[in-house]
């Protein structure tokens, strides 16, 4: 057998509960911890004993810290920065050298409860408002939207570019940039912690008291049950298999091979955190603001009178519990501790004299460790660990409110470090009630909470005030809701305006996709980024790019002729008169349509998914025009106009031909003013098609969709806008998986290469998001593939 972890130090200086624990970067095998005493403090190890001396306090938070992590070294702070998360909705960053932060992140609507640190200086972090957030160079770049209530833990798996996010829903999801690739579903309680095993394995912990192992693809691979309670935190240990856990039950548990190794049982009501540091030892964070250093290196383990006092501070501390109708006199003697135990961690219920014991069986000792006495108490496990949880989140608080007879009780969260007129505001708009209420909540709030002060370890109450008459009854409820309509049915469909715009003739050519009278949607690349093939040479004539790209060839007699042919066999519902067709032709031919000609083409854009893509072909060619892209890319129609458009090509089997002439539509609609703001201002939407049309094998498919993501580059180019430009990052590693033909391919490294130029936020966010790594893989290709990934790789370094 190993050998079992001991004590290695116990460190004082935090004032109340210590929420969080994380490894430091420097010095070597120091740590961080945050505390609801509103501080962060820095912990070194002392060269010359087993001791940690407290380096750095930070502080600058207006209420507790939740959450710590550290981010890596880099060239504007060498020793790393240390981040902490708190219920003040912020996030703070310090350095070694300042115990006041360096800046500053708002964003966030509620705590900041998880953080992780990602590569090249991105940094995630979980919040009670449902979200959790990615920043880079002070600057949220992506929010990851999904989750229906508070995000408790978070992770990175560098490696594959993914991120995971654990919550009070009970789900962790996996997501890619910005987009939820996989939701795990299993636990029955909210989810609490997470640890990265490997590049396909993680663990998540959950208040249902287990932990399970996941791969990434989706399988829960098993389930580990040992603690008795929530568990809060986990962490794993060097060997990238072996995990540690705490929770709620007191303990610090440590898995090896699948089994519960070992119980370190704290004299502390709550084990809130634990992390590991390199050298395998383990950190724990306590509610009796105590921090826990354990080791199983000779060379680092206490002294045998301290190992002897924590043993006995563990066997002197009172076990709130749920003891029923189980009487003193009935609980079996000592003589029950002859027999060995059965598994680590077994406990034992056991009378001395007038009192109840518990002891704990510990396979590394082979014997029962006295662990505490007990205590009746009359809550379960929420009283027990200080908070109430109601929709995820933890509470002083949740009082039950019936509002109505006849009508469900409402809840009313408070904790007792809120403005009362606060929580009573938020009851009141959760629950559509009358402002007229706010003084009575508030008051019934005081009133109810009045003999309450915060202290470390106030203990958290589930109040009922229906009791005597102190019975809260607020009026009927007063509130209205929006309705809102659907733009393409009855009087809210969508008609384009009278107006009849001049402009230039669409161009027209050659379809290499015609023969024999036939028409099919034109596949040509005849928007090249840059033509010749560079050889050997990388002078960079590819990025970045500065015009737009469009979609420009069509055979035009092919386009009407598949119209007239479609038309004819149409029902009445949708088919137009012959006449009609003839002057859209005339339109074609002449570049200036009337109302007439533009309201025909709305008309057959709602042809049947099967028979729409001649019209989709129509359109692509008259949206380069000014007019008519202002005609329908306006900012009053423009949303209907797009939301159709994102219907043909993402619809439930949506034809690859419509999915392209649909990509193409978008592509060349950047060529005016009023299409490119649209499309900027829908580039959430968009990126929900992409990731549908990312999905087929098509290649002209694909072309498309990467030209639309360099369009959305060379828009963004110029701007500062850090934001979307991320989200166009997140969809082109999301697309860079999928695409196989070596023009798709092009476009995206120039998509890339753009968006990165001059510009240190996008390549250190195009870095963690190993964009680097496809376009190193492309450096083998001849031509101008080849050139531009070389040229890529190159930017990224």
């Amino acid at each position: 057998m190993a050998a079992p972890y001991k004590v290695r130090c116990f460190l004082l200086g935090h004032e109340k509960d210590v929420r969080s624990v994380a490894p430091a970067f420097f010095p070597d095998g120091s740590f961080v911890s945050g505390s609801r005493d509103v501080t962060a403090r820095l912990w070194a190890p002392n060269e010359s004993n087993c001791q940690f001396t407290e380096a750095h306090v930070m502080s600058g938070h207006s209420n507790f810290i939740s959450s710590v992590t550290v981010m890596p070294p880099s060239d504007q702070y060498p020793q790393g920065l240390i981040m902490t998360g708190s219920n003040d909705n912020s996030i703070l960053a310090f350095t070694l050298e300042s115990p006041q932060p360096v800046f500053k992140l708002t964003g966030h609507d509620d705590t900041v409860c998880a953080l992780a640190a990602g590569r090249f200086g991105t940094l995630l972090s979980g919040s009670w408002d449902n979200t959790a957030k990615v920043w880079l160079n002070q600057k949220c770049v992506m929010t990851l939207k999904g989750h229906e209530q508070a995000v408790w833990a978070v992770a990175i798996m560098p490696e594959q570019g993914l991120m995971l996010t654990g919550s009070a829903d009970k789900t962790v999801k996996m997501w890619r940039a910005a987009r939820c690739e996989n939701t795990f579903k299993g636990h029955s309680d909210c989810v609490r912690g997470l640890a990265v095993l490997s590049a396909a394995e993680f663990l998540s912990c959950s208040n249902d008291a287990t932990v399970r192992r996941w791969l990434i693809t989706g399988e829960c691979v098993h389930t580990y049950s040992g603690h008795t309670n929530f568990v809060y935190s986990i962490a794993a240990l060097p060997n990238g298999q072996d995990f540690v856990t705490t929770g709620e039950d007191r303990t610090l548990r440590i898995w090896k091979d699948g089994e519960c190794a070992q119980t370190i049982t704290h004299p502390a009501t709550s084990v809130w955190a634990v992390c590991t540091l390199s050298n395998g030892d383990i950190v724990t964070g306590a509610s009796d603001g105590v921090v826990r250093v354990f080791t199983k290196d000779p060379a680092r383990t206490a002294a045998e009178e301290t190992q002897k006092a924590f043993e006995e501070e563990v066997a002197a501390s009172s076990i709130p519990s749920q003891v029923g109708d189980v009487k003193i006199e009935d609980l079996p003697g000592k003589e029950v501790l002859i027999e060995p135990g059965t598994r680590e961690g077994q406990t034992k219920l056991v009378r001395e004299g007038p009192r109840a014991m518990v002891y704990q069986w510990s396979m590394a000792e082979s014997k029962w460790v006295k662990v505490g006495d007990v205590v009746g108490a009359s809550g379960g496990s929420q009283e027990t660990s200080g908070k109430t949880l109601y929709e995820g989140k933890e509470y002083d608080y949740v009082f039950v409110v019936d509002v109505e007879e006849g009508k469900p009780p409402l809840k009313l969260p408070y904790n007792v470090t809120e403005d009362p007129w606060f929580a009573a505001q938020n009851f009141i708009h959760k629950n559509n009630l009358s402002q007229a209420f706010l003084d009575q909540v508030a008051g019934f709030i005081i009133e109810n909470t009045k003999s309450v002060t915060f202290s470390q370890q106030s203990a958290g109450s589930y109040s009922d005030p229906f009791t005597g008459g102190g019975r809260y009854v607020p009026g009927t409820a007063e509130g209205s809701t929006g309705v809102s309509s659907d733009p393409f049915t009855g009087g809210g469909r969508y008609v384009p305006g009278a107006s009849q715009p001049q402009g230039p003739a669409p161009q027209s050519g050659s379809d290499p996709f015609t023969g024999a009278g036939s028409y099919r949607p034109s596949n040509g690349q005849t928007s090249s980024v840059a033509g010749g093939d560079m050889g050997n040479s990388l002078d960079n004539q590819y990025f970045p790019k500065t015009a737009f790209l469009s979609f420009d060839q069509a055979n035009t007699q092919a386009i009407m002729s598949k119209l007239k042919e479609f038309n004819s066999s149409l029902s009445s519902e949708h088919a137009v008169e012959e006449s009609s067709l003839a002057q859209l032709s005339v339109f074609l031919e002449s570049g200036s349509p009337t109302a007439a000609q533009l309201e025909l083409l709305w008309q057959l854009l709602h042809w049947p998914s099967g028979n729409v893509f001649p019209a989709l072909d129509v359109l692509r060619l008259a949206i380069r025009s000014e007019e008519v892209n202002q005609h329908f890319c306006n900012q009053k129609d423009g949303p209907q106009f797009l939301n159709h458009l994102l219907v043909l090509g993402g619809g439930d089997e949506a034809p690859a031909a419509n999915q392209m002439l649909v990509l193409r539509v978008i592509c060349n609609a950047f060529k005016n003013k009023p299409g490119e703001k649209l499309m900027n201002l829908n580039r959430e939407k968009i990126g929900k098609l992409l990731g549908i049309c990312q999905k087929t094998s098509n290649k002209n498919v694909h072309i498309a969709l990467s030209s639309v993501l360099l369009n959305f580059a060379i828009s963004l180019h110029p701007t500062e806008d850090v934001e979307a430009k991320a989200m166009v990052l997140s969809t082109a590693a999301d697309v860079a998986e999928s695409v196989k033909d070596e023009e798709s391919q092009f476009r995206l490294l120039v998509c890339l290469g753009t968006l990165v130029s001059q510009d240190p936020n996008s390549k250190a966010l195009a870095k963690s998001l190993d964009l680097g790594q496809f376009a190193k893989k492309l450096t083998h290709k001849r031509g101008k593939v080849g050139d531009c990934a070389s040229l890529v790789w190159n930017a990224l370094q």
